[in-house]
């Protein structure tokens, strides 16, 4: 890994950034108001490479990996507009997919993410596990040369675009009995798989949704990759979910800081800019640092998932998204207090960032959960639970 942006990622970068500013914040905003989903931007990404560009060159995607994947999420959030299914379908989903898939898998799924013309949900949260896969109570049986499955799932995010959902359920071990995490594609009319939307104080396009998956019926194909991976094809989709989630949360950082500073360089208080002032200067300057430093290990984490290291990247990933959305909460607030009561007023579109950068502190996985997993797998400490 170099800490120098190869000029591919430069270039990168910049054309992405160019596509986030033809739509911004405003198109966000508008898109929310009026009830409608970023369709137009969405399509847009996917025509040009950028929502595949981490899958597979035979299956439609760019051959690239994770690093390019999150520099797309990141620019298009620092432009205002980021999209929050690429934490969801190109990232978990079809990297998952692309791994472990079948052969038919991966081209009946595969291509249609790469374009964006098909998405994909991921279903792991339930009401009392959480993120936990050890406590997920899903569970799916064999029956008729295929599987059934029962349970529940809360805060699954664009059930109601997706084409389908990868269900994480748990299957009977035949030798000793325990259950076990496996995953399952299951398509959205499937009978029994039922949505309802959770009203959220979000100003997002993206929905959440509570599943119920009722003697769900699946062919024997719905399954992806080994029934006795467990763990590691699980892992395989989460480690990418915390870079992405990262790179979502160091795009809003940057955003709102974009917004503060160029407020405080042109707002006039007696003979000169606010931004002259340390008061206002030095938190900002704080805050732009901490972006910088979660980017850098959002990149390490990303560099380590593309070299096959998935025990060095979950280390990385679970640090990078801890830093990330401390530093997003941290940027959008001093942003906020930077315009005073203009912060809160809707012309400048800061406020709902309150909300929305707290997101990244408590999923997909809490900031207690990643401590807990750094004192214990980094530093050796006993576990406390």
């Amino acid at each position: 890994m170099s800490l120098v942006e190869t000029r591919e990622h430069q270039d990168l970068r910049a054309a992405v950034a160019a596509l986030g500013k033809r739509y911004g914040r405003e198109y966000v905003t508008a898109a929310v108001r009026d009830g409608r989903h970023t369709d137009e931007l969405w399509a847009e990404a996917g025509k040009l490479g950028y929502l595949g560009v981490n899958l597979p060159e035979a299956y439609g995607g760019g051959g690239r990996g994770m690093v390019e994947l999150a520099v797309v999420l990141e620019e298009l959030g620092a432009a205002g507009c980021p999209l929050l299914l690429m934490v969801v379908s190109p990232a978990i989903c079809g990297t998952v997919i692309a791994r472990f898939g079948t052969e038919e898998q991966k081209r009946r799924w595969l291509p249609g993410i790469a374009a964006g013309t098909t998405k994909m949900a991921f279903g792991i949260t339930e009401p009392e596990a959480g993120s936990n896969s050890h406590r997920i109570t899903t569970t799916a049986r064999r029956a008729d040369g295929g599987w059934i499955l029962n349970g529940r799932k809360v805060f699954i995010s664009g059930v109601d675009v997706a084409d389908a959902t990868l269900i994480v359920g748990r299957t009977e071990d035949a030798r000793t009995g325990e259950l076990k995490p496996c995953l399952f594609i299951v398509e959205r009319d499937a009978p029994g798989f039922l949505k309802r939307p959770i009203p959220m104080e979000l100003s997002s396009p993206e929905k959440q949704f509570e599943l119920t998956l009722d003697d769900v019926r699946l062919p024997g194909d719905a399954l992806v990759g080994d029934e006795n991976a467990g763990l590691l094809q699980l892992f395989a989709g989460l480690n990418p979910e915390r870079i992405m989630t990262a790179a979502f949360a160091i795009g809003m950082g940057r955003y709102a800081l974009g917004r503060a500073v160029d407020y405080a360089r042109t707002r006039t208080v007696w003979r000169g800019p606010i931004g002259a002032h340390q008061a206002i200067a030095h938190p900002l300057a704080q805050s732009h640092i901490e972006v910088e430093l979660a980017r850098l290990m959002m990149l390490k984490a990303a560099h380590l998932y593309d070299a096959g290291d998935d025990m060095g990247a979950g280390e990385a990933a679970n640090m990078a998204k801890y830093a990330a959305a401390e530093a997003a909460v941290r940027a959008v607030d001093q942003a906020v207090h930077t315009l005073g009561g203009n912060g809160l007023a809707s012309e400048y579109g800061l406020a709902q960032l309150l909300t929305a950068s707290r997101v990244a502190r408590i999923a997909p996985v809490s900031r207690e959960m990643i401590l807990n997993y750094v004192s214990h797998h980094t530093l050796g400490l006993p576990k406390s639970y």
